[in-house]
């Protein structure tokens, strides 16, 4: 009986992880595996393209950072580790996969790049993606059925035969899947942020595990995805739980996803019905010492739709060129007294919440006696929105106050006040030393050299199509010039034959 015990301990250790446990890493082997995978050939604009890379046989210790690639915005990562046990040999795949959202459709261009994975160098030739118009936005899906529960097997079950399920018991959980978004409406290019959250009370991390979630994942991301708005994801979600309280219960939370939405128009945001599937253990009636007890089946927990009102912007005649959020101006100047012709540098910009995509360098107001040149983009995002500061290079050549205000400035749409803001700075640097002193630009006649050669010069007007035909009198002299040479040619070989 005893080395039953110990084969059953065996068989139950290999079985699926416990939540907010760790996993015993895979034995190493000899020498590490690099792969770079390339994304799909072709894929919607409302999709995304991938490049990832698989480590075979051990543990990550570094990476370097996946490229750039021209007309896609990065857009999150997701890593899956799948474990194989072969003749009693374990061996691990690690996938690290970076995800790209396109700007536009057309055909677009992957250039040759390079990683570093654990110290090794691997490389990619590159290729090609099109990037096909949206489909068709799929009628709202019911809710899917609840899968009936299934009966894990294993070795054991081949010696011992089947545990019965009459011996087992379901204990009720109180694990939920919700889709949250902060806010029920907002306005067209204002931020909603919506999470995809697994929430179980601490008892219940006995009864539950999670399954296969590294495959569930990715289907769960497409669904969250809307053709209708700009997604920018959170960071990487962590694996342990926060731990909050609903309704007086302390409940702990796995953030599965989070992202915040920006809607492109006044369509409302849908989000239908998930479903993850979970590992949920029968428990015995009776205990046995030494014994696991539990018995796996499965269970699907599904989310309720949720619905975001998106309301247009007031009229205005910006109305499709203006940022939304709750910004306020930025400014930065190198110097706030300086002299005539002296260069210096002023940035101007917004902080606050909002898609900083969206906040376009403001085109400076020409004002006599002052050149402005660049700008050069300076950003710093944060959760929900961050600084972006435009830095400009000015050089003044008159003396005074430079107002700042009539040079610069941002049109704003405001969400918490329904209005718009016009952002200007509030600097006024002084200017000081006397206005530049043109100088007279050189004049090809009063050059000693150039001066008197054109005044000698003939000022006869010539036609336009005068080198056409000096063209053609040089072909015709060349021309004539050929026919004396062969008639030379033909009058001294007649008078050789001759004598």
């Amino acid at each position: 009986m005893r080395w039953l015990v110990l084969l059953a301990g065996l068989l139950l250790g290999s079985g699926p992880t416990r939540l907010a446990s760790a996993q015993a890493p895979a034995t190493p082997a000899a020498a590490p595996e690099v792969e770079l995978v390339l994304g799909p050939a072709t894929i919607p604009v409302t999709g995304y393209y991938t490049l990832a890379f698989r480590l075979r046989g051990a543990a990550l210790t570094g990476y370097s950072a996946f490229p750039e690639l021209e007309g896609f915005k990065k857009s999150g990562k997701t890593s899956t580790t799948t474990t194989r046990i072969v003749q009693g040999r374990s061996s691990s795949e690690l996938t690290i996969t970076q995800r790209y959202m396109p700007y536009g459709e057309g055909e677009k261009a992957i250039k040759p790049f390079q990683m570093t994975v654990n110290g090794v160098t691997v490389r990619s030739p590159g290729g090609s993606v099109r990037v096909g118009p949206a489909p068709p936005t799929p009628a709202p899906a019911t809710a899917p059925a609840a899968q009936e529960p299934l009966v894990a097997t294993g070795d054991l079950d081949q010696l011992l035969g089947k545990p019965k399920p009459a011996l087992y018991q379901e204990v009720p959980d109180h694990a939920f899947l919700a889709v949250e978004a902060d806010r029920s409406s907002v306005y067209v290019g204002e931020g909603v942020r919506v999470g995809l959250y697994f929430y179980l009370q601490p008892a219940d991390q006995a009864l539950l595990a999670f399954n296969d979630f590294n495959e569930q994942l990715p289907r769960l991301l497409r669904e969250l995805h809307q053709a209708t708005a700009w997604e920018v994801p959170a960071a990487e979600p962590s694996t342990l739980p926060d731990s909050v309280r609903r309704g007086g219960q302390l409940y702990l939370r796995y953030r599965i996803s989070e992202a915040t939405y920006y809607p492109l128009n006044t369509q409302p945001l849908r989000f239908t019905p998930l479903a993850l599937t979970m590992i949920k253990f029968k428990l015995l009636k009776k205990p046995e010492p030494g014994v696991d007890g539990r018995l796996a089946s499965y269970k699907t927990y599904t989310t309720a739709p949720v619905r975001v009102a998106v309301r247009p912007l007031p009229p205005h005649p910006l109305r499709e060129q203006v940022p939304v959020g709750s910004y306020t101006a930025q400014e930065a100047i190198s110097r706030t007294t300086f002299r005539v012709g002296q260069s210096f540098t002023y940035s101007f910009g917004v902080e606050g919440r909002g898609n900083l995509a969206a906040v376009m360098a403001p085109v400076p107001v020409p004002r006599p006696g002052l050149e402005v040149y660049g700008p050069e983009l300076r950003e710093a995002p944060a959760p929900g929105g961050g600084r972006r500061m435009f830095r400009y290079r000015l050089v003044a050549r008159r003396p005074g106050p430079l107002p700042l205000d009539s040079i610069f400035q941002l049109i704003v749409f405001n969400p918490a006040t329904a209005r718009y803001d016009t952002l200007r700075p509030e600097l006024r640097p002084e200017v000081r030393g006397a206005p530049a002193i043109t100088t007279k630009p050189l004049r090809p006649e009063d050059d000693p050299f150039y001066g008197p050669a054109l005044a000698a010069a003939d000022t006869t007007l010539q036609p336009f199509d005068v080198y056409r035909q000096v063209r053609r009198y040089a072909s015709w002299v060349l021309g004539g010039l050929l026919v004396l040479a062969v008639a030379g040619w033909a009058t001294s070989k007649s008078t050789s034959n001759e004598q």
